[in-house]
């Protein structure tokens, strides 16, 4: 395969929910193989790949991961109790698994095919009705969960925070992650708020 010249090998965290890039995710880690993997991201400030869950579960034997994730990268850290690391992450380009390896420690390793995001282009006048109700959330919220910048011009930026806060199944938005379209991921979304009346303005 010609993309694999260009793959990477990274840790792979299977968990039951999807990260998008610029998102924020704060986990809980308990299970020696991924305190010993963060500890090593930490330390090498080197990412991990988040993927969700296509079968198994997030505690005991390896799970199978969806083939396509999101880097993470650990931005902040505690450890107030022995045992137990709370990390928050920040969403890095999306990738493709390409081949996916079992460690000693049962922890998941594979190499990875980073995706280019497209160049950064305008919501089209016609999906503008999604932005009152973003900007409403991340206003209330604030920039902890939605950390500066907001890109409200950036249509890209703006697909994947929506698809982030809708009340919509994991494989759902898997699938939203999984689009290359920019567009059409947000006409997706945009039509989901039109058939549940969320949409202001």
């Amino acid at each position: 395969m010609s993309t694999s010249v260009d793959a990477v090998e990274i840790p792979i965290f299977p968990l039951g929910t999807v990260l998008f890039p610029g998102g924020v995710l704060p986990l809980k880690l308990f299970e020696a193989r991924y305190l010993d993997m963060a500890a090593r991201c930490m330390r090498s400030n080197s990412p991990f790949g988040v993927c969700l869950i296509s079968e198994g579960g997030e505690v005991g034997e390896p799970a199978v991961p969806h083939g396509l994730g999101t880097i993470a990268r650990i931005v902040d850290w505690d450890m107030s109790q022995p045992g137990l690391l709370f990390i928050k992450t920040l969403g890095g380009e999306r990738f493709r698994i390409v081949e996916r390896t079992l460690q000693r420690d049962r922890l998941q390793t594979a190499r990875v095919v980073p995706l280019p995001e497209p160049a950064p282009q305008p919501v089209p006048e016609a999906l503008k009705g999604a932005l009152p109700l973003l900007e409403a959330i991340i206003a209330d919220t604030g920039t902890a969960s939605f950390p500066e910048p907001h890109r409200f011009d950036d249509a890209t930026w703006v697909g994947y925070r929506l698809a982030e806060i809708l009340p919509i199944p994991s494989l759902a938005r898997q699938r939203l992650l999984e689009l290359d379209d920019t567009l059409s991921r947000l006409e997706i979304i945009h039509q989901y708020l039109k058939q549940h009346n969320l949409l202001q303005g």
